[in-house]
């Protein structure tokens, strides 16, 4: 399974609510997100954030590819793996 880590974008989420003069909560950090963090992750974070001003690493599952990008993807490579053979075909019943 792929992840990302989102401690960075966690950061700088928490310190623009807290240059607004807000308090963080699991709402208003989630609502500013652009990615899906767990609940229970995100108020991990912000407790350890009310108490040391420190994220720790978070890592999210990656976002997967749909399945009609995969499925172009898949084509494009059958393409382009034909020809391939084609040339060596070619080259071969040549020599």
């Amino acid at each position: 399974m792929l992840t990302q880590d989102v401690s960075h974008e966690l950061t700088e989420v928490l310190q623009q609510i807290q240059s607004e003069g807000k308090e963080p909560t699991v709402a208003l950090v989630r609502a500013r997100l652009n990615t899906f963090v767990p609940i229970p992750a995100l108020i991990k974070v912000i407790k350890d954030w009310k108490h040391s001003k420190h994220v720790p690493k978070v890592e999210v599952s990656a976002k997967e590819i749909n399945s009609d990008e995969k499925i172009a993807k898949l084509e494009k490579q059958i393409t382009d793996l034909t020809m391939r053979l084609d040339k060596l075909e070619k080259k071969f019943s040549q020599s």
